[in-house]
């Protein structure tokens, strides 16, 4: 065959292909020839310059610093989502619960054993946007930081369980204790509560973990809660490097755990755990939160991030 009539052919597969929608199979037949034939030729179309693909990225879509993202920090999976101010924190919420939403309702898979912390606004934004999945995969939901607070907030830590049980139709298993407590000795009694011990127990098994991303200056929702640590014992972690927490569980900038003794007076998943797990799911976003989104991540505390475009830059910007 002489290189204008292989062009030729080139050209016409092609434009049956990419013009004409026609399929493989339908073009093998047409042509007299194989299928494996035609996989090849437009191969070699595109390798040869006939056929040039080009992706229109949408507005407000950043596919090129989420891949960016997952190759600087080793990620899994990392979704941008659009804002018009860093310092929006109440919409950069709402736009992270919805990014979130979709993403879990688009990757749970059945038997999933199922995480979820306390105290996150960005999670009830999540859950409050997604849609229920259309039929049951067996899951669990497992919550991994104690939900037990001022009773107003309380509420919420509760929905967060209550409402992802139901979207995924699954079983909710409740971690019946406060996320803080006031001593050693009263954690290590709580511990042994076998309502408290069931919860616990299933750490090890978490398939997925959805978690927010704290600085060291607690959200208004983790303050309400009661849930906190006072400003002097906040002091202390500082001054040991902490930057950040999951799940009240404090970090320095490079993500490494803040040992003190407030670590003692949590009732939570340990970081530790968290890293096990085979997706851990921050959803975290906003300036206040930078410094603390990039030692997680620079800590292998989450291998999913979803976040929005001013964090999503800086942390590329951030020399590692």
């Amino acid at each position: 065959m002489s290189q204008i009539e292989e062009s030729r052919l080139l050209a016409k597969v092609a434009h049956l292909y990419y013009r004409q929608q026609m399929s493989q199979a339908e073009i093998a037949q047409r042509l007299s020839l194989s299928q494996a034939t035609i996989s090849r030729l437009l191969k070699r179309a595109q390798q040869e310059g006939i056929v040039r693909i080009t992706i229109t990225i949408p507005p407000g879509v950043f596919s090129d610093l989420e891949q960016q993202l997952i190759d600087r920090y080793a990620l899994r999976e990392a979704i941008v989502v659009d804002c018009d101010r860093p310092d929006d924190e109440e919409t950069i919420q709402r736009l992270l619960g919805a990014a979130a939403a979709y993403y879990l309702e688009n990757t749970l898979k059945r038997g999933d054993v199922i995480g979820i912390s306390s105290w996150s606004a960005t999670l009830l934004a999540m859950v409050d946007a997604m849609r229920p999945l259309p039929r049951p995969i067996d899951a669990q939901v497992v919550q991994i930081l104690g939900g037990v607070g001022q009773p107003d907030a309380e509420v919420h830590a509760t929905h967060l369980t209550n409402r992802l049980t139901k979207l995924v139709h699954g079983k909710a298993v409740f971690l019946p204790a406060p996320g803080v407590v006031g001593s050693e000795e009263a954690r290590r009694i709580l511990l042994a509560d076998p309502y408290v011990s069931e919860a616990t127990a299933l750490f090890d098994r978490l398939t997925v973990a959805l978690v927010g991303i704290g600085s060291i200056e607690p959200s208004r929702l983790l303050a309400r809660s009661g849930n906190v640590f006072s400003e002097s014992e906040l002091d202390i972690a500082r001054r040991q490097g902490a930057v950040g927490d999951v799940c009240l569980r404090f970090f320095d900038a490079d993500g490494q755990p803040v040992i003190t003794e407030l670590d003692r007076r949590v009732i939570g998943i340990p970081l530790e755990q968290l890293r096990r797990v085979e997706r851990t799911v921050g959803i975290a976003g906003g300036s206040r939160k930078q410094v603390a989104i990039r030692g997680a991540l620079r800590g292998r505390l989450v291998n999913v991030l979803i976040t929005d475009r001013f964090t999503a830059q800086n942390l590329l910007d951030a020399q590692n």
